[in-house]
This record gives structure tokens, sequence and C-alpha cells, in this order.
């Protein structure tokens, strides 16, 4: 009996250290959930919470962007728009809209805090309202701010087996690993499964999760729904990957899609490896920033 048991445990000491054996997959992203992310810049004196400027006085108008995902944002790919004040009863506003003109490149390990640019809305003089005022008005400024972005994802170990019986080497059902660059529209699940005899199939899970709109970078946003474009970036040729009927293209509902990517031609006979699998989602982004500023009668 005492031999019975030595054996035993002998034999799960060497389980145990055969799975201490197997090394996890390194993530070749730095992760997260935030894209290009947009601030006001302070207006002038803040009181009780909220930037106060005399009507007598001239403020600027500056908005920071700052890329904290992991995709290099080229010029011209960010607007921003003023909205909330008419423009025109304010001196100095050179645009209600204007874009970045600079490259903004991506988050990496180096660069944690991603690369910023300062979008000036009063480069030449400081705004300055025109109005009376009697008391105080106090106006919310807003600025959407639209931008072209990717998210990459990495299956890094899917299960290429044309025999489901086959219980070696690796899973063919069942939840896989996956990775995601920092972005607002990212990937929260991979599932994979057989649709008959060497066929595989991966559902995966898309949410928004940057709190903004999307749809896909050709097209207009739409009140409706949110989409975003996605193609598989691994044996292009060999997957056809659709959501909801649509190729290329996943639309929203309360804020996720799920794609399902199939193998086009079965497996050959007693294929049995494992693949990493890349995909892309190409989109783009729309978030609203507010500040509230206070205008002051000048008693003076």
């Amino acid at each position: 009996m005492k031999r019975v048991m030595v054996i035993v445990f002998l034999m799960l000491l060497a389980a145990c250290t055969q799975e201490s054996d197997v090394q996890p997959v390194d993530s070749v992203f730095e992760g997260g959930t935030q894209g290009i992310v947009a601030e006001f810049e302070p207006f002038g004196v803040e009181e009780q919470g909220v930037f106060t400027i005399f009507n007598t006085e001239n403020f600027p108008i500056e908005i920071a962007l700052r890329n904290l995902g992991e995709e290099d944002v080229p010029k011209g790919n960010v607007n921003v728009t003023l909205k909330g004040i008419n423009i025109n009863d304010f001196t100095g506003i050179v645009s209600r809209q204007l874009s970045n003109q600079d490259i903004l490149e991506k988050r990496t390990e180096f660069n944690q805090q991603g690369d910023e640019e300062i979008i000036d809305f009063t480069p030449v003089q400081d705004a300055k309202y025109k109005l009376n005022v009697t008391g105080f008005f106090q106006p919310d400024i807003f600025a959407q701010v639209d931008f072209k972005y990717k998210t990459h994802a990495i299956i890094p170990n899917v299960c290429y087996k044309e025999d489901p019986t086959d219980t070696s080497i690796c899973d063919v059902k069942g939840s896989k690993s996956f990775f995601v660059s920092s972005a607002p529209v990212t990937v929260t699940n991979v599932e994979e499964d057989i649709a008959g005899r060497g066929i595989i199939v991966l559902t995966i899970t898309v949410s928004n999760v940057g709190g903004g709109r999307v749809t896909t970078p050709q097209d207009d946003f739409d009140t409706r729904f949110d989409q975003v474009g996605f193609r598989i970036d691994t044996d292009t040729n060999g997957w056809e990957c659709r959501s909801g009927g649509r190729e290329n293209e996943a639309r929203l509902v309360n804020g996720q899609a799920t794609i399902t990517c199939r193998l086009r031609q079965p497996l050959e006979k007693n294929t049995l490896f494992t693949k990493q699998v890349e995909l892309t989602l190409d989109y783009k982004y729309q978030s609203i920033i507010q500040q509230t500023i206070r205008i002051r009668e000048s008693l003076r």
C-alpha cells in the first residue's frame, strides 16, 4: 500500500514538473484600451473648479492630443472640431476644425506616454469674447475628436488538427489565449471549434471599450449602430471571415460584435500543428471632451 502511494506521489510530482516547464508566450504588445486621448489645456485661473476669465482678457484655446495606443497616426488623421460655442462671438479663433500637423507615434516600451501634439485654435492671438456680459457668462466648450485607428490581435496557438478525436499536441475546441494592441476597440474573447472534419472555426468577440463611437474608415458615423472593418492577416486565402452575414465588416450591438472565421478548405489528412493567426480591426473613432469656462464681467 505504501509502495502504491509513493508511486502515485512520484507520478504527480513528475506531472507538476512537466507542467512547470511549459513557458507562456510573451505578448508583443504593451496592452491597454486607449488610442488618441484629448484634453483641454488650462484656460486661465481656476475658481471653484471652473476656469474664469474676465471679458476684457484674452485666453488660449488649446487641446493636447496624446497617442496612448499602439498604432502610429499619420499627419492629418486626427480632426478636432470645436462645438458648443459660436466662434463668431470670439476673436482669435482661426478655425472651427483643425488637424494634427505631425505623426503621432504609438506608445512603446520606451515611450510609455506616447507622442503628444498641441492643437492651437488661437495661434496668432488668444481668444476674446466680443459680446457684453452682465455678471458672468458660463459656456460649455466641447471638442469632437475623430481619428483613424487600427487594433492588432494575435492568437499565438491556433490548433490545426484534421482529426478531432486525436487528443495529442493541441486542443481544437475551447478558449484560446490572445494578445491585443492598446486601442479603444479591442478583442475580448477567442474560441476555437470544428465545423466538420478538417474544418476549424475561430469565434472572435470584439468590444468597443473606449466610450466613443466607431465606424468603418470610409463611412460616416451612424447614430443607429457602431461598425468596424476587419481582416485576417494570416493565410488570407485560407480563411473566410464574416460577422452577421457581412464580410470584412462587423456591426456592434450593445458595444460588441462576433466575427466568425473558418477554413475555406478541409485540412489534409493527419494535419496536426499549431500556428499563429493575426487579425486587424480597421476603423474611425470619435470621442467628445467638454470643459466649462466662466467669462466674468469686468468692473473696470
